[in-house]
Formats: C-alpha cells, structure tokens, sequence
C-alpha cells in the first residue's frame, strides 16, 4: 500500500473527522475528496482552525501522537484581553489545569505576542467594543485535550480563536496559498524531524 500524505488548513466549524454525527456539522469530507484510506493525525476542535495532517502512514500517527514524544506545535491565539507580564510569565511555566477531573501541570512552552496577518473568520468572533482583544503565539510540546484554552483560561485571558499554525518545521505557509496539499513522505518526515 503506498502512503499518501495531505496538508490541511482546516477551516473553523469542520470536524476533524469523516463520519457526520449530526447532520448540520460539517466533516472532513464536506472540505474535499480525500482518500477513502487516509485519517487525521490528531485532531482540532470544531471551533478551532488550522494545520492538519492527514495520512494513510500508520507509524507517522504513533510517532507524533506517542506523550513520549515531544514535538512542538505552533498555535496562534486570540485572546480577551491584553496580557500583562505576570500573566505571560504564568502561561510559559505552564499553569495547572483540570482534565477529566484530574489536575494536570502543563508543560512549560514558548509564548510570545503576535500580529498575524489572518483573514476575518466566518463567522466573526464576538465583538466588545469595551474588551480588547490580543493575538500569542503558542508553542507547546503535548496535547491534551483543549490545552491551549484551558491554559489561556488558567491565567484569565479566554481564547477568543485558536488556529494550529504549524507542528515541528511543517506549517500553514506549506500550503502555498492552498486549502489542502498532497506532499511526499521524504519532505514531510524531514520537516516533523523524524526518520
């Protein structure tokens, strides 16, 4: 079987998979006609936007999804309010967080504030003419289940919208202006830095 290997920037309100649990939510297929084989490696919120990779490539699933890896991936984040230092400085210790009742202690990641050029999302985010809003940038090197808002929240700056920006070396930018983009295992496993 060959492996086949697709870049997606995955739009908001799109599920990250094929099969439709609801009939008004968007899936995967309703953004186009991928292989009946490939599936996503990881997944992003309905809510969330941005890099996806999709693969028929088992071991590639195992090799970027396995905790025992670190791989770095790259959110840009809008977020209520303006950070203060004290508030940036909690969020790259990484704050304590509850998952599934659990406490758990977020890794410490790379945070730095950004001014990305995005288009407008459709729908628009909600707009308070009172309440500034800032976009970070977030690196983080595990992936629990809605870290990126849990830790925004733990600091008191809710996540306004969340797009995956890259993961390792492989990022948005790889798409070439494209909302999908079949690329060859060489140039992807060279990219995640993997072998």
């Amino acid at each position: 079987m060959a492996h086949r290997y697709f870049l997606l920037d995955k739009p908001f309100d799109v599920l990250s998979q094929f099969t439709r649990e609801m009939p008004e939510h968007r899936t995967l297929a309703d953004v186009y006609d991928f292989p009946g084989d490939v599936y996503p490696v990881g997944r992003l919120d309905r809510d969330s936007e941005g890099l996806l990779i999709l693969t028929n490539d088992g071991s590639l699933n195992h090799k970027l999804l396995n905790p025992a890896h670190y791989h770095p991936r790259t959110y840009w984040v809008q977020v209520e309010g303006e950070p203060d230092p004290a508030a940036l400085k909690a969020l790259a210790a990484g704050p304590s967080i509850r998952i599934k009742g659990k406490d758990h202690r977020s890794r410490p990641l790379l945070v730095e504030r950004i001014a990305p050029a995005v288009a407008p999302r459709n729908p628009p985010i909600r707009y308070r003419k009172n309440v500034a809003d800032s976009w970070l940038s977030l690196t983080l090197t595990e992936g629990k289940n809605r870290q990126v808002r849990r830790i925004c929240a733990a600091v008191g700056h809710p996540v306004l919208r969340l797009i995956r920006h890259a993961i390792v070396d492989v990022s948005r930018a790889d798409l070439e202006g494209e909302s999908v983009r079949e690329v060859d295992r060489d140039w992807l496993y060279r990219r995640l830095e993997l072998r």
